[in-house]
């Protein structure tokens, strides 16, 4: 570890730019992040307990299996895993209404008040648009410049004018692609900032993921937020089958897996030899274009992530007879239109075999009967189960807790609320090894951050591009698979001294679009006092519980005045030799911010 270290120190020293604050970041990503294995993170010795230590009064628990945790230390638990973190007050707000009523709110989000958060999106038109409306109003250069008449360089050019006009006059709306997606990304901020409805946001991520798609591929990005809109969220809490039918038949997650290309080999030959009666059927249908050929894409990525898992007993005859049995699954017209429609001329109507069962319903229905026959195996079941436990409980889930949810799942058929409540009301989920034991990602960093911290967010165009710098960019995740959901992938160098960086400007109230007042959270009594400020933030931002490494680096740089005096963007201070020795016996006041920023970088917040 020690040339870990290092390195790291080495690294910092290259790429950190904002002054004295600068020199402590090697000391705090020295410190254990990697305690223990990466797959657990967990605390590797005794915590001081959280301020309420009520874990001998089980009238708190109600029916949840809390042996482990005070009550404040499951309400943290319970803030951190099925939401992004605690708000100001939300511990006790919910130490007064009750844990388990709390989570039965979240289990059924539709009877929670989300009126505040509503209110932050008003100004989002998009949000609600059709992907046919989205193209219209929102296009491409070269599809409006071919409107217009006029090249596509004009085109850029007409809209730069618009964008940025003479002093004095307004700017036009900004009618390009991109502020659809600019618009998505801040909607999901804010609703995971401000939301009521935590577990529902955490869920909407979680499948939004398990289901991914990109949305820079050809035109996702006109139909990426009606699909998270209309195929995933109505469903977190529902029955996965009707969640895996709505991103089936979605023209996002057609167009993403190129199942809207995909035809029956012998398609167009066969349309030679169609009756009158069948051409008139077929009049209103979309035309072949590059439709010539079977794509196995979506069959594979639908028995390997979205159902079955990558060791679910699937055969490479068995993607090829799925995707025969999605041919005709297409979209209408993806430059105007885009919609779902089936399309009978090239469909394969043969029976096919898949797993052992034959599908001879033809049309339609055999991508309907795929779904139900992979909705009922029990490899699905615990594939969903583990991902679903690897999220909200461990890297690595306990195999007992998977088989328990995975049991639920096929029991109810399919019913993600009570899969989801299996879980909770497991001990497991209570542990002491399952607490803060996973790493936060770039995405729940910023929303906890801006939660723990109050932050008032008016702009969040920032904190989006911090979540992206992190590494995570929303909506934009490449492959099929989405982002990985384990410590390994969020962990190293580059990416904890981002982590850092960001901390230190959201807390110094550098962040346009988002306004700190660390004087409401910590008090007025703390300025001037290093050691009070440092021990203040732990008790409101950590719980009071810190590793011992953890509070040593704190305590060496709370006494180092060259960081707490440091502003963000202060040039690394001069040697003292070369300093007014008149000025060298000046105090200038402590920087509560910096304080604050070092205490969210600790390996404790950048866990939940």
């Amino acid at each position: 570890m020690r040339s870990n270290s290092k390195s790291m120190r080495r690294g910092i020293l290259r790429v950190l730019h904002f002054g004295a604050a600068g020199l402590v970041a090697a000391s705090l990503l020295a410190a254990p992040m990697f305690s223990r294995a990466t797959n657990s993170l967990a605390y590797s010795g005794s915590l001081p307990s959280l301020e309420n230590s009520s874990k001998d009064d089980a009238s708190w628990k109600g029916r949840l299996p809390i042996a482990d945790l005070t009550e404040d230390e499951a309400i943290t638990h319970a803030l951190d895993r099925l939401g992004y973190g605690a708000r100001p007050g939300d511990i006790e707000r919910i130490r007064k209404l009750g844990l388990e009523k709390w989570i039965a709110g979240q289990l059924h989000p539709e009877t929670l008040n989300d009126k505040a958060a509503e209110h932050r999106l008003a100004d989002y038109s998009t949000l609600s648009m059709s992907a046919t409306d989205l193209v219209k109003e929102y296009p491409q250069a070269n599809v409006a410049a071919k409107r217009l008449g006029i090249t596509q360089e004009e085109y850029n050019k007409r809209v730069q004018d618009s964008l940025h006009p003479p002093q004095g006059e307004r700017a036009a709306p900004d009618k390009r692609p991109q502020v659809i997606l600019n618009e998505l990304m801040m909607a999901k901020l804010m609703r995971a900032i401000y939301s009521e409805r935590q577990l529902q946001e955490q869920l909407t991520d979680f499948w939004f993921n398990h289901f991914n798609i990109f949305a820079n591929k050809d035109q996702d990005i006109f139909l990426v937020g009606a699909y998270e809109r209309d195929a995933i969220r109505p469903f977190t809490l529902g029955k996965f089958r009707d969640m895996l039918s709505a991103t089936a038949h979605n023209p996002a997650m057609l167009i993403y897996l190129d199942n809207w290309v995909s035809a029956d080999p012998a398609a167009i030959e066969r349309a030679k030899h169609a009756t009158p009666e069948q051409k008139r059927a077929w009049k209103d249908l979309p035309g072949y274009g590059n439709k010539r050929g079977l794509n196995e894409n979506y069959g594979r990525e639908l028995m390997e992530l979205h159902t079955l898992g990558v060791d679910g007993g699937y055969s490479q005859k068995d993607v090829i007879a799925v995707a025969k049995c999605f041919t005709g699954w297409t979209v209408r017209d993806p430059q105007n239109k885009p919609e779902f429609v089936f399309d009978p001329r090239i469909h394969d109507a043969a029976p096919k075999m898949v797993l052992g069962k034959k599908i001879k319903d033809g049309g339609e229905r055999d991508g309907d009967k795929i779904l139900d026959l992979l909705t009922a195996q029990k490899a699905t079941a615990h594939h969903l189960s583990y991902e679903l436990a690897e999220h909200f409980v461990a890297d690595d889930p306990p195999p007992a807790l998977v088989d328990r949810m995975a049991k639920t799942f096929q029991k109810t058929k399919g019913d993600l609320r009570e899969t989801m409540r299996a879980m909770i009301y497991s001990p497991e989920f209570w542990s002491r090894a399952s607490y803060r034991a996973k790493i936060k990602t770039p995405f729940e960093l910023v929303a906890s951050a801006a939660r723990a911290l109050g932050a008032d967010v008016d702009a969040p165009t920032p904190l989006v591009g911090w979540v992206e710098r992190i590494g995570e960019p929303l909506y934009r995740c490449q492959p099929p698979t989405g982002y990985k959901d384990d410590a390994a992938t969020w962990v190293n160098t580059g990416a904890l001294l981002s982590r850092l960086n960001f901390a230190l400007t959201l807390a110094t109230n550098k962040v346009r679009g988002a306004t700190v007042d660390l004087t409401s959270r910590l008090g007025e009594d703390i300025a001037g006092d290093p050691a009070r400020a440092m021990d203040r933030a732990v008790d409101v931002f950590l719980g009071g519980q810190i590793s011992a490494a953890s509070r040593a680096t704190l305590e060496k740089d709370s006494s180092d005045p060259k960081l707490l005096n440091a502003k963000l963007g202060d040039p690394v201070r001069p040697n003292p030799a070369q300093q007014n020795p008149a000025r060298l016996n000046a105090t200038p006041p402590m920087d509560i911010g910096v304080m604050t920023g070092l205490v969210l970088g600790t390996p404790e917040f950048q866990r939940r």
